[in-house]
């Protein structure tokens, strides 16, 4: 017996578990906002601005049709204009927001009209008191809807047809000459049907700016944009939902802080754990390059971007060279838009599947057989898209562009044909990370993360299926809500849920936190980002088309994602104090941790600080659209997720090479490290930060038209303060981006030679 006894092996001790009513909370989180979040988008439907059948003059004479609305924004999408000028706010920077250049002009013309009517004198010379009287009977006729819902006809103010006439002349004229617009190919639309259709689109999207919504003293806009002759200012609800806002987030923040004081095991404290001996497999050494194609998507993205800015800064040449004629403003922005999905795409597609493994400590048969095979779909995604949005905009898909060009909506403008295969590209992604993390969710104690892993990447693919879900023709309201469903979901939801899961991978396989405290920080921080991020999507559609119910929503819940953001500052010390003592594995990913940290410094800044600001109701009304709206961008994309990208670049790069081969190329991820830090800042701080606030006085005191147009943007001031992104820019690239580059090439080809 005694014998039989000391054959049995000793008890394992128990694996330490977390409360249920973790897992259950962030459940609860997930379902509660996602079906606030679906409320809201089946209330779009209900409440969009109606696209009439027949559009009529007070004669009853038809001026346009609600085929010529749908006509118009095809139009609008086809030749690129969202990267271009905006709708509602949202676009691009360079011309106007057409929607407001449009019902400020409808304004003007109605005002001269009544001022004939009322004074026999033009407008211009109107006393004060008599402007007055213009102008407030300018904003009443404005104001009325005379939508009629039983027959679909919607009758224009007077002088009705006439200005659409001098509309279509307008936007004529627009599309002429590249230093009036931007930077557009010359002439870029000529066609008289495609100007009456686009026109109709922009008459369609001013007077749902302004006509008031059936039983409500608001616009379908909320009174977006800003327009005193126009009648267009600020609702109550706009300020009330505000004050309010701030109510929730230093509630939030204070019961936040008082987790953390009262729970000290809370954020990445904790004993360290017993550290792993890595041995890294072909297929991980197989992601190395897909770290080069990202940064040299990262050097084309900055590129283009110098392009953009300056188009804004000296639109109408690019020192002798005709650029507009092959790359014009609305190409580069969608190549930078794109390429920066891309690039961040990518190094996180690879980032995962090289800690996956770390996890799973073993590596599927044929992995990075499967590995090459998902790069070369990737690089063909990449490639072709990009020329397919070039043909698209350079008009050579007339027929195709929708599916194998440019689509044409912001961020979403690869063809259709290239999002589909995008999908499958992603969920073959997903298959892969599931076989590589099979072996440790049949390890009880390294299921939890296993799961969470597979969670947040299942996830990226799940959450671009609402592309697939409008077309060109769909209500401009609905597309926008649908849009936000990947922008922000993916931003401000499930990428920062993947960036805590692989961070708290890393920290767990290098042993510097204990598995109870990963997982315990994972559960924490979906909670946090959960709780408000998701309905908090509803920031974006205070005005394009959506109620005030909305706006309650999204107010009070988006105030709740700075609070996370904000104890990211608890973050960047707990990595200080969690990689105290373990030097060793420290100083070996010293540059990956520098990188974690301004992950957490940008997050604050960026996402938490500049992100509040625009988000309330108020500061949103007068500010969306300006250089704030990228100044929080840049600061937020780039730093927070731009900054992650980089650090799991450098975390494969040195995992893969040679000792002696790190100690000779160090020196540019150090370099590449404060080059890009740097240069983001001094684009913040010379040129975007202040370009915006300067833009946002001008639209409180001029209005939002006059801020979005040549009237301001070619301003003096403005076009110096696009000049003084430079410095910035050129730190960025050749102190920042050249330096990675240059140290992946390099170990990249070390690495091919050794096993070559």
């Amino acid at each position: 017996m005694a014998a039989m006894e000391t054959m049995i092996p000793p008890t394992s001790e128990p694996i330490e578990q977390l409360s249920p009513w973790w897992r259950r909370a962030v459940i609860f989180t997930l379902l509660f906002g996602l079906a606030i979040l679906s409320l809201l988008m089946f209330k779009t439907y209900q409440d969009a601005p109606p696209v009439p059948v027949q559009v009529v003059d007070m004669a009853g004479t038809v001026v346009f049709t609600g085929d010529d609305v749908r006509g118009g924004q095809e139009v609008f999408l086809k030749y690129g204009l969202m990267n271009n000028g905006s709708i509602w706010g949202h676009g691009g920077y360079l011309g106007p927001d057409f929607s407001a250049a449009t019902l400020h002009n409808w304004a003007l013309a109605l005002a001269e009209e009544r001022s004939r009517a009322r004074f026999s004198k033009v407008y211009a010379v109107l006393s004060k008191g008599e402007r007055a009287a213009v102008d407030g009977e300018v904003g009443a006729l404005l104001k009325v809807n005379r939508y009629d819902p039983q027959t679909g006809t919607l009758t224009l103010p007077p002088p009705g047809g006439a200005v659409f006439a001098s509309e279509v002349a307008h936007w004529t004229a627009y599309f002429e000459q590249p230093e009036r617009n931007g930077g557009l190919t010359a002439n870029l639309i000529s066609d008289p049907h495609e100007l009456h259709q686009l026109t109709a689109f922009f008459t369609w999207a001013a007077w749902g700016s302004v006509a008031e919504r059936p039983g409500k003293t608001y616009s379908y806009t909320n009174n977006f944009p800003y327009d005193p002759l126009a009648g267009n200012h600020p609702t109550g609800a706009a300020l009330l939902w505000t004050a309010l806002s701030f109510l929730f987030l230093l509630g939030g923040t204070a019961l936040a802080l008082l987790a953390f004081g009262r729970f000290n095991y809370l954020g990445w404290q904790g004993a360290p754990a017993p550290v792993d001996a890595w041995v890294l497999s072909d297929a991980q050494k197989a992601t190395l390059k897909y770290m080069v194609v990202a940064s040299l998507l990262l050097l084309g993205q900055v590129f283009f971007g110098a392009g953009v800015a300056h188009y804004r800064a000296d639109p109408g040449s690019f020192y002798g060279i005709d650029l507009a004629a092959w790359f014009p403003s609305n190409l580069l922005r969608t190549w930078h838009l794109q390429s920066a999905i891309f690039w961040i795409a990518t190094s996180y597609v690879a980032g995962a599947l090289f800690v996956a493994e770390l996890l799973s400590k073993e590596s599927p048969k044929r992995q990075s057989l499967a590995i090459h095979l998902l790069f070369a779909a990737l690089a063909f995604v990449i490639v072709g898209s990009m020329l397919g949005e070039w043909a698209g905009l350079l008009q050579w898909l007339p027929t195709s562009w929708f599916w194998f060009g440019n689509q044409g909506w912001e961020f979403l403008e690869l063809g259709r044909f290239w999002q589909i295969l995008l999908v499958i590209g992603l969920c073959f992604w997903f298959w892969l990370l599931w076989r590589a993390v099979a072996p440790a969710r049949r390890d009880p104690e390294r299921r939890g993360f296993a799961n969470f892993f597979l969670l947040a990447a299942f996830a990226i693919p799940l959450f671009y299926l609402p592309a697939l879900f409008f077309g060109s023709q769909t209500n401009y309201t609905v597309v926008d809500a649908w849009r936000f469903w990947i922008i922000h979901l993916w931003v401000e939801g499930f990428f920062e849920f993947f960036v805590t899961v692989i961070v708290a991978v890393i920290f767990y396989k290098m042993g510097l936190v204990r598995r109870i405290t990963a997982l315990r920080t994972i559960y924490l921080d979906a909670i946090l980002y959960f709780g408000g991020g998701l309905i908090g999507t509803g920031h974006h559609w205070y005005w394009t088309g959506q109620t005030e119910v909305n706006m309650a929503f999204a107010a009070t819940f988006s105030a709740l994602e700075v609070v996370p953001l904000t104890l990211i500052t608890l973050d960047a010390w707990d990595f200080v104090t969690a990689t105290r003592g373990r030097d060793s594995m420290v100083n070996r990913h010293r540059w990956t941790f520098y990188f974690l940290m301004a992950v957490g410094f940008w997050n604050f800044l960026g996402a938490g600080v500049f992100g509040f600001l625009i988000n309330t109701p108020i500061v949103s009304y007068y500010e969306v659209g300006t250089m704030l709206t990228p100044s929080h961008g840049h600061a937020a994309m780039m730093g927070v997720f731009g900054m992650l990208g980089a650090g799991l670049m450098v975390f494969v790069l040195r995992e893969t090479v040679r000792e002696a081969v790190w100690d000779k190329l160090s020196w540019l991820v150090r370099l590449a490290f404060w080059g890009l830090n740097v240069g983001l800042a001094l684009m913040i701080v010379l040129s975007l930060l202040p370009g915006g606030i300067l833009q946002l006085l001008d639209v409180i005191e001029h209005g939002y038209w006059h801020a979005r147009g040549l009237t301001y943007t070619a301003t003096p001031i403005a076009r110096t303060l696009e000049w003084l992104r430079m410095p910035g820019d050129l730190v960025f690239m050749f102190a920042g981006v050249l330096p990675l580059v240059v140290a992946l090439l390099w170990g990249y080809a070390t690495l091919w030679k050794k096993e070559r």
